[in-house]
């Protein structure tokens, strides 16, 4: 691993927390969405202020545990064909599938809200919601997804049209063989860059590299360059690295770019915490498998800094969707489409008694005012008022 260059806005590893704790409030007064998006832990302690004893009891299924929009989004399999999957599972636990729809709809909801779209807007994308989620969990129905609305088909054109050279020139600024420190990109510290030589080198990561490769045996595989990675509004509270790989290949290497990310406790409760793997890291992969094949097959975890960590191999098709602006056209497609998603996710666990059980569950409990669960709706509502109040308190907190 190359020694790392100095460089004047990278922080040095002795100075790092407060500087990520700050980074990480600022980037949540950008917005609502963007609280809404960083504050995971509290969305389950308002959870239980809301009426959580209405919610259905659904079938105990790997659950994403942080559902908002941002989480969905473009992933490329290991062939490089791409689908719209879930892209975040930090947070994935064995739960209740209802908590999966409230936290889309609140994410759903505050997106219309900072688009200044009409309330009605809101309880339209709520009904479409629901009803793209029971046609994803009905194991008797066709399996085709709605139209995609605008912000898909955005991001799924500019994904299948993405390139290796493309990815680099994003995450690392160029297409050499390095890792340029910088804003994005901090140095790492002796224990670091050997902790992380050692972790490449376990037989999980180089099985699952030479499956991506499909290379008998295990890969021969080395690191080219490391950083720690300073990413996302919520992933600020875990230790993250950007490790650049070759891959020893008859035609010289080939460059990867592997993220590796800490396993934190997840916030989202489990409803049966005896069956799921006790070490963060495997729980993160096994859900991701569970419910978002594409990137779970391309994923692996091992232990290193006394800690758990998980990986993935980065694709160029590997986008998150941006709706930081709804246009009122496109909204309840958007609603309808993402709630499909995460029925496929969610029914593609269930038996067909299961899912039709679940299936009629929600079914049964729809509003006279509204056709979609008055649970949902409720929810929704109650915990849009508690993100707006308390966004407003921590930007005052942190206005100075």
């Amino acid at each position: 691993m190359p020694q790392q260059k100095s460089s004047q806005s990278a922080v040095r590893p002795k100075n790092r927390a407060p500087v990520l704790a700050r980074l990480r409030q600022s980037k949540m007064t950008r917005s609502t969405h963007a609280y809404v998006r960083g504050s995971t832990v509290k969305f389950y302690e308002w959870l239980g202020e809301v009426q959580s004893h209405t919610f259905p009891e659904g079938p105990t299924i790997w659950i994403c545990g942080d559902c908002h929009v941002g989480n969905l989004g473009p992933i490329g399999d290991a062939s490089g064909a791409t689908r719209i999957q879930i892209r975040d599972l930090d947070q994935t636990v064995l739960g209740n599938p209802a908590l999966d729809l409230i936290r889309l709809g609140v994410s759903l909801a505050t997106a219309a809200r900072g688009s200044d779209l009409p309330g009605i807007v809101t309880a339209r994308m709520v009904e479409a919601l629901m009803a793209g989620y029971l046609h994803g969990i009905d194991p008797d129905a066709a399996v085709h997804l709605p139209p995609r609305p605008a912000s898909v088909r955005t991001a799924m054109k500019a994904a299948t049209a993405r390139t290796w050279k493309q990815l680099a020139r994003e995450r690392l600024d160029d297409t050499s063989p390095t890792i340029p420190l910088g804003r994005h990109f901090w140095p790492l510290s002796r224990e670091e860059r050997r902790e992380l030589k050692l972790l490449v080198s376990e037989h999980e990561v180089l099985d699952l590299i030479a499956r991506l490769y499909e290379m008998p045996g295990e890969a021969s595989v080395s690191i080219v360059d490391a950083a720690y990675w300073v990413k996302g509004c919520s992933s600020l509270g875990q230790r993250r690295y950007a490790v650049l790989l070759a891959v020893e290949q008859d035609r010289g290497p080939r460059y990867r770019l592997i993220d590796i990310k800490e396993a934190g406790k997840a916030a989202a409760p489990s409803a049966s915490a005896g069956q799921m793997p006790r070490i963060n890291a495997e729980r993160v992969v096994t859900g991701a498998r569970r419910l978002s094949p594409d990137l779970g097959d391309r994923m692996a975890w091992g232990r290193m800094l006394g800690s758990s960590f998980f990986m993935r191999e980065l694709q160029p098709q590997d986008l998150k969707l941006s709706v930081d602006k709804l246009e009122q056209k496109d909204a309840t497609v958007l609603a309808a489409y993402l709630g499909n998603i995460v029925g496929l996710a969610h029914g593609s666990q269930m038996p067909r008694d299961v899912a039709r059980a679940w299936h009629r569950e929600l079914r049964a409990r729809h509003g006279r005012s509204i056709d979609a669960p008055f649970w949902l709706w409720s929810s929704i509502v109650d915990l849009l008022g508690l993100h707006e109040r308390q966004y407003l308190e921590h930007c005052r907190a942190w206005a100075g």
